[in-house]
């Protein structure tokens, strides 16, 4: 698989800096309310500043409108937007218009229609492409990866849902021609948002070891 290793659902200062530290591609941070991995509404802008270049910081938000994520991003200058709604190609449109990078989540079962993603196309930087549930990640559980034989492209996607420490192997045998690389949250956490950094470690090791 690729290399590209997105950490999602962080909320604690000192947490999110061990994190850091192993160097993953994007960090995310997730700016729904309903959510037990809620940043809060006001979330202090130091600790975004803290976050090194190379690792792309990214707002996770589900059905807000544009307006507002666009304030949300520039505010904690956010590097990535990551639509985990059922936000329109036209909101895509119009917050890449502005200057963002857009990854827009799916949510995957064996009935899914890829060809409806064409719309999505032009105004997307990745695909993520998670397991259905109606808490909009988070659930822990895969959905089946073989449904992503029917995807071709071309945007390229995240692997996402349920990716636990003992995936790693079944990760690094796993291909297709548009993954990016893979999305992990609630298997890797010792409680909602806090990272189980040692089980990072020892993940991201493998991941990147046998690519």
């Amino acid at each position: 698989m690729n290399s590209l290793i997105k950490i999602c659902g962080t909320k604690d200062p000192d947490n999110i800096r061990e994190v850091v530290a192993l160097q993953p591609d994007l960090l995310g941070f997730i700016f729904y309310s309903k959510s037990p991995r809620y940043i809060g509404k006001n979330p202090d802008f130091a600790l975004f500043r803290e976050i090194p270049s190379g690792i792309g910081k990214t707002g996770v938000f589900v059905n807000t409108e544009p307006e507002a994520v666009l304030i949300q991003s520039k505010k904690l200058e956010l590097d990535f937007v990551q639509l985990h709604g059922e936000e329109s190609p036209n909101d895509c449109r119009i917050l890449t218009h502005n200057g963002l990078q857009v990854i827009k989540a799916f949510q995957i079962n064996s009935s899914f229609r890829f060809e409806l993603l064409k719309q999505y196309a032009p105004f997307c930087r990745f695909f993520l492409f998670d397991t259905p549930t109606s808490t909009y990640g988070g659930s822990g559980k895969q959905f089946n990866w073989s449904v992503l034989d029917y995807y071709e492209g071309p945007v390229p996607f995240f692997l996402s849902g349920g990716i636990g420490p003992e995936d790693a192997g079944k990760l690094t045998g796993f291909s297709h021609p548009f993954l990016a690389g893979v999305d992990v949250n609630s298997r890797f956490e010792t409680s909602p948002g806090i990272k189980d950094i040692a089980q990072l470690k020892k993940f991201i090791h493998i991941i990147r070891q046998r690519i």
